[in-house]
């Protein structure tokens, strides 16, 4: 048997941790052994239905109480897991079963399991010719005892945030999980024994279902899991969950900080919780701010948040899930460096003076990985020098299933083209400055769309974190941009104004270029992964 499905099965034998779900409302704990029980039953039904090694099966539930037996009961199969992205109430459920439909025969799945709240979805797959179960009639069945895996087998096919019309999935193996767990719990000091983790993260993007669901399930890990629509419904259920169970451990975007800073600021009185027992507080999946972790630790410090718990990481699904993450105390390491030499020469020099970037760094990379930046001929560059990040190592999964058949991620040495520009510092610390997509190049420049997001979101009015810079004319000589943002005041043609006027001058006064122009729109509209990351090429529409 691989060494994930043995160590896991083995750890829900002899582990006293177990999951708790359905807070606020309905909190419910059940042992990791009860959950192994229940995924026994869920294999059962699976067997009953075909599910054999190998197979590929689809999941649309919105419970991590279903989602986690659901998990490995598949993995009891011999199967591979992948969660679809989740209809919203206000989706098209039409175009929503026509997509989802071509990302079921991408994965060859043999079935769809469904449970609440998506089982309107149900007859909509059936309809298309899918094979829908549901978690209640599997649970129902007789259990059956695992099948025997190998290293190599696939666990989990994970979407990428940009799936939708062309789906892409990551194919990661028992091994990677193994290899990518172990490394993040060692350089997370994780103690079983004393450790809690709490998490509202989605289970149908990576750092939700692999960090922060299959490893905890792995270890045997105690854990507290609620959905990302309890979190939206009450951001301060995060706090009251801390506090509830003495959370040490937690992750979450930059933007579900900033959230939980300012409602910390607006609704909660000083005491109301205390968040002290939090020691890891990683903050990945999309660009860390500094000011936005600083003012968490302002907002957060009469409840006892300790600024040295922030954990800025970095990561993605192609590595299973984390490439490097701070050490553990450290708190937020910031590298302020020449935002023009950064920007014309591509090169990080500290200053402290004069236009100055300030960029986090993201810590070293995990055990078993390596990180190098390249120049677009793929020379190494020296410290400092920026270009592409690529990785490598164990947890670096083989590549893509596509519309078009597999796709390798690795290069002949095994190298990993992240997409993302950055640089190492001294210490050998992974430093991310952009997308290489979407830096916008003006007269030799690189413009960072981050940096132009930030400036436009000090405007009052402007909602936070909706703001999305948008390349226009790219490769060609008169390459620019423009700058979306939503306001409740869109309707109102003077506050419009003042509002577009007002950005134009913030991110002049930060990248010394004018956008070509600034819309402003009603809340809602500027396009955002499942996950919550701005789409920008998708945005193009919206300033043209």
């Amino acid at each position: 048997m691989s060494q994930f499905t043995e160590t896991m099965f083995a750890n829900a034998s002899s582990s006293r941790n177990g999951m708790t779900t359905g807070d606020p409302g309905n909190p419910v704990r059940h042992t990791w052994k009860e959950v192994y029980e229940r995924a026994r039953r869920i294999a059962g039904g699976l067997a009953a239905a075909g599910i054999s090694r190998g197979d590929a099966v689809a999941v649309l539930a919105g419970a991590p109480v279903e989602i986690a037996p659901t998990a490995q009961g598949i993995w009891m199969r011999g199967g591979s897991l992948t969660m679809l992205h989740q209809p919203t109430p206000r989706t098209d459920l039409q175009r929503w079963a026509r997509e989802t439909t071509d990302v079921i025969k991408m994965i060859e799945a043999r079935a769809v399991i469904v449970s609440d709240p998506f089982m309107l979805a149900a007859p909509v797959l059936t309809e298309h010719g899918i094979q829908v179960l549901t978690v209640e009639e599997l649970l129902a069945s007789d259990p059956v005892d695992p099948v025997e895996t190998d290293d190599d087998d696939l666990a989990l096919m994970q979407l990428t945030s940009g799936s939708t019309g062309f789906p892409k999935a990551v194919c990661i193996s028992h091994a990677n999980i193994v290899a990518n767990a172990h490394a993040m719990f060692v350089g997370a000091r994780f103690d079983p024994d004393t450790d809690v983790i709490v998490s509202w993260l989605p289970c149908f993007h990576d750092m939700g279902m692999t960090g922060f669901l299959t490893v905890p399930m792995f270890f045997g890990a105690e854990l507290v899991k609620v959905t990302p629509m309890d979190f939206l419904g009450d951001i301060l259920l995060w706090a009251k969950l801390i506090d509830k169970y003495r959370g040490t451990m937690t992750a979450a975007p930059n933007f579900a900080y900033n959230l939980l800073a300012r409602r910390l600021r607006r609704q909660a009185t000083e005491g109301q919780f205390d968040l002290s027992s939090l020691r890891w507080a990683l903050s990945g999946a999309e660009q860390v701010d500094p000011a936005d972790v600083e003012d968490l630790c302002e907002a957060g410090a009469p409840f006892g948040l300790r600024p040295d718990a922030i954990v800025p990481a970095y990561g993605m699904a192609e590595t299973t899930v984390a490439v490097s993450f701070t050490e553990c105390g450290a708190g937020m390491v910031v590298d302020e460096v020449d935002a023009d030499l950064l920007a014309v020469l591509h090169r990080a020099v500290p200053a402290t003076k004069g236009n100055t970037r300030r960029l986090v760094a993201l810590g070293r990379p995990i055990d078993g990985l390596q990180a190098r930046i390249v120049d677009e001929d793929d020379n190494v560059l020296p410290e400092r020098a920026v270009g592409v990040i690529q990785v490598r190592g164990n947890p670096v999964t083989k590549g893509y299933v596509t519309m078009a058949g597999f796709i390798g991620a690795q290069d002949r040495l095994g190298w990993y083209d992240t997409g993302d520009m950055g640089y190492l510092t001294e210490k050998g610390d992974i430093v991310v400055c952009g997308r290489v997509k979407d830096v916008i190049i003006m007269a030799g420049k690189n413009i960072y769309p981050t940096d132009i997001e930030r400036a436009a979101t000090r405007v009052t009015g402007v909602r936070p974190g909706c703001s999305v810079a948008v390349r226009l004319d790219a490769g060609l000589s008169r390459e620019t941009f423009a700058v979306a943002v939503e306001s409740n005041d869109y309707a109102d043609a003077a506050q419009v104004r003042r509002i577009e006027r007002q950005v134009a001058h913030e991110v002049f006064a930060d990248v010394d270029v004018r956008p070509r122009n600034v819309v402003v729109l009603q809340p809602g509209v500027i396009p955002k992964t499942p996950s919550g990351k701005l789409r920008r090429a998708h945005a193009v529409a919206l300033v043209n």
